[in-house]
């Protein structure tokens, strides 16, 4: 196959495989906790029976909340699009920015805010606020930490910030042990995760993301779900594949993708590991202590970067 047919290959598996990664999840989750798991195929399930369904749309909707499923989706579609899955040789991965990537998935999140306001609910601006507070410490933090590896390979560009640690070999970095703890913290807050927050209640003195999504219905709600099922997916395979690159292809052999997809398997399944033992025992925070956790992101993020000045530049 040519790089261009490897690079659509690449996004759609993103998008088909991102419920499927949630459902592992949920089934180590239940089976860490000795409760029924439900089957690995059940976010597929959920995603099937919405999109049966007529959406139910409020009288004063506007124009933006009916647009907003559509443009979440795009826009976690297109930054999927230009995260690294497999190989590095396809022309998505060398146009993989990393503030085109956060970029885009703010505006998803702006829409989002928007259309929860939209409405005019309590809980659509509570959540609203919420989403946006969380955010403005969950954005520095972020580029923060990845600045940290991009200035290693004097490049914003994912596919060479890749390259360059690939070439270097295994070196153990200070300043990329902090960005990593930082980044983990981030991708916690941002795809809702305890302890910042929970995905499997609607409870609204907690609620956060499902706050601003509690009045859509239908194939728009599968929309949002599936959009936020990829956008958990692009920060699992972020974080491996900035701090674990070794095993993606760096060119289309057959040999080289085979060894990227097992490659792939095994350290997605270490991080769900990784992250359903961190969710079994802690608890969900309270509210007004999401700041501290994020700040701590943030501080971790500055360190692993002042590390990086530090002990390497200087």
């Amino acid at each position: 196959m040519t790089a261009a047919l490897w690079a659509l290959v690449q996004a759609g598996l993103f998008v088909a495989a991102a419920p499927l990664l949630l459902g592992w999840v949920k089934w180590l989750k239940c089976l860490l906790q000795n409760r029924a798991a439900p089957p690995l195929r059940q976010p597929y399930r959920d995603l099937a029976r919405l999109f049966r369904k007529q959406p139910v749309l409020a009288k004063n909707a506007s124009w933006l909340f009916r647009f907003t499923p559509y443009g979440v989706f795009g826009a976690t579609v297109a930054a999927a699009a230009l995260v690294p899955l497999l190989t590095l040789a396809t022309p998505g991965a060398q146009l993989g920015d990393i503030i085109v990537l956060v970029g885009l998935l703010a505006l998803g999140r702006t829409f989002t805010a928007l259309a929860g306001m939209d409405i005019g609910t309590a809980f659509g601006g509570m959540g609203a606020s919420r989403e946006m507070a969380v955010s403005a410490f969950t954005e520095p933090a972020m580029l923060m930490a990845i600045f940290t590896l991009t200035m290693t390979a004097a490049s914003t560009n994912l596919a060479s910030a890749i390259t360059h640690i690939l070439e270097q070999g295994f070196i153990l970095r200070p300043s990329f042990t902090f960005a990593l703890l930082g980044l983990m913290m981030v991708a916690v807050a941002e795809t809702s995760r305890i302890p910042v927050d929970n995905p499997a209640t609607h409870l609204e003195l907690t609620m956060l993301h499902e706050a601003m999504v509690l009045e859509y219905s239908g194939r728009h709600l599968a929309l949002l779900d599936w959009a936020a099922h990829i956008k958990f997916m692009i920060f699992a395979v972020l974080i491996i594949d900035l701090f674990l690159p070794w095993g993606i292809a760096a060119d289309l052999s057959a040999g080289t993708m085979a060894i990227a997809i097992a490659a792939l398997l095994l350290k997605l399944t270490m991080l769900a590991i990784t992250l359903v033992a961190a969710e079994t025992v802690l608890a969900k925070m309270r509210l007004f202590r999401v700041p501290e956790y994020l700040n701590l992101a943030f501080l971790l993020s500055l360190l692993g970067l002042l590390s990086h000045v530090i002990l390497e530049v200087a």
